[in-house]
């Protein structure tokens, strides 16, 4: 039977507290009080959809082999580029190989739920099809959307093999209610009254297309163990859940609260922190809204408690950071047009052709490892670095993203322009070899120092506003934080 095989999540660290919203905005809309209760997830400005994606997916790939994965579906409606397969990018960073199908699923906040049930549905293929749902959405300044929404991914796959979560069944309805929509030359969405949404939205589309799913399968109401809705209305998870006949206990948090609403993949990160509380034989029931609805209804085996990855929904959402910048929330998010000086004004102009011949090293993150002698070395290179070898051409590729390193020079720099200044940098040592000059990313002032462990991970290296892309690379993150 065909079911979940793996989960993850990420959330990014910075936790923009609620207040500061409110405190920076109330002079203009003092009803935002209201909303200025606990914190959202904020990505740092070299985070989007595809780092975050990521992540989640390494996170999923820490209790999956990566050789298994044949298929990988990216659902955001937030990806950085409209013509350019994002979830090759994703794939490649993820070192998944040249030999499975990709494809970007967009265009709805059910997208995700909607993958999910491709993918499900698609049969008895061998290996597994990784799903990362992850969403990085804009919304106007002193908004009710920028104080109830976040930035995260999760990531679940789906096989036949070591199933975690049996698939039991899926419905979908579809009409086009347009809740809210984002035109063609939009950056932000348009959304329509609250009340209106609920009322002809939720707490119809819904309720509707659960009581085909669980008729079809034979469970009652009061059999589900977890509901998963997602929504930025507080209230409505659980109107939704008496209506269905669903106990309230069942509901999963949308943790409005301590995180916000992250679009396209909250139902997915809700599912994680579902599987996450489960016990074998528990029924989840998964919910998408969006022109309609999905459900899927889902039970959980005994080979779920073996099966937790390494970070997980609740470790994810604990590792936090508190900020109550507002501005720089605002800059990072390009909301204002800031002065960035004439060091920010240089050509960053992407040699595509360049990208492409270094792919290994600037996407996966590939070393090389010598066969005569052993020697790592990044970049991997025509010869080895050991001087006491230097054979050519005897390196095989070695991957480098989840090793461990630690720092042996470093530099912060205010003269260099940088987002979030001053700009860090210098040389990381490798567990087990291989040296490399690499940017710092998300250092607390005062806690960079030589001999600090540092993990590596997928950011954005540059933007070139000129032609609208953006360049990749992996920077160092201290561990210690």
């Amino acid at each position: 039977m065909s079911g979940i095989t793996a989960y993850g999540a990420y959330i990014p660290r910075t936790r923009l507290q609620k207040s500061a919203i409110a405190d920076a905005n109330d002079w203009f809309d003092a009803s935002l009080r209201g909303l200025a209760k606990g914190e959202r997830s904020v990505c740092n400005w070299d985070e989007d959809t595809l780092t975050m994606a990521v992540e989640a997916g390494q996170d999923c790939l820490s209790v999956l082999d990566a050789g298994s994965v044949n298929t990988l579906y990216l659902a955001s409606t937030t990806l950085p580029f409209l013509d350019r397969q994002n979830s090759v990018v994703v794939s490649q960073a993820l070192n998944l190989g040249d030999d499975l199908r990709t494809m970007d699923v967009a265009a709805s906040q059910r997208a995700g739920t909607s993958a999910l049930i491709a993918m499900l549905e698609s049969g008895s293929t061998p290996g597994n099809a990784l799903l990362v749902a992850s969403e990085h959405r804009r919304s106007k300044c002193g908004s009710r959307a920028e104080m109830l929404w976040g930035d995260g991914a999760a990531a679940v796959s789906v096989g036949n093999e070591g199933v975690i979560a049996d698939y039991l069944g899926s419905e979908t309805y579809v009409t086009d209610f347009v809740d809210h929509y984002r035109g063609e030359d939009s950056t932000i969405d348009y959304e329509w009254e609250e009340r209106w949404i609920r009322e002809e939205g939720y707490m119809k589309s819904v309720p509707l297309v659960v009581s085909r799913l669980l008729d079809k399968a034979g469970v009652k109401p009061s059999d589900i163990a977890h509901f998963v809705l997602a929504c930025d209305q507080a209230r409505t998870p659980g109107a939704v859940a008496r209506k269905i006949g669903i106990s309230a206990d069942a509901v999963i948090d949308n943790h409005i609260e301590d995180l916000g609403v992250t679009g396209v993949a909250h139902p997915i990160l809700l599912l994680t922190e579902a599987l996450e509380k489960a016990k074998t034989g528990d029924l989840i029931l998964l919910t998408g809204f969006g022109q309609g609805a999905d459900a899927v209804l889902l039970r959980a085996t005994d080979a779920l408690a073996g099966k937790r990855p390494e970070t997980g929904f609740t470790g994810a959402l604990a590792r936090r950071r508190e900020d109550a910048n507002y501005n720089k929330f605002l800059n990072f998010n390009n909301l204002v047009d800031r002065e960035v000086g004439k060091r920010g004004e240089l050509d960053k102009q992407s040699y595509l052709a360049a990208m492409y011949r270094r792919k290994d090293l600037l996407t996966g993150f590939i070393g090389g490892k010598c066969r005569s002698c052993g020697t790592v070395q990044i970049p991997k290179e025509k010869y080895c670095v050991n001087p006491e070898c230097g054979a050519l051409d005897s390196q095989d590729d070695h991957p480098m993203s989840a090793v461990k390193g630690r720092v042996m020079t470093w530099t912060a720099d205010r003269l260099t322009f940088d987002w979030n200044p001053p700009a860090y940098f210098g040389l990381v040592e490798f567990e087990g070899g291989g040296r490399l000059m690499m940017d710092f990313t998300e250092v607390e002032s005062g806690t960079m120092d030589t001999g600090v462990e540092v993990s590596v991970h997928f950011r954005i290296r540059q933007f070139d506003n000129q032609r609208g892309f953006r360049k990749y690379f992996w920077k160092a993150t201290p561990a210690q934080q």
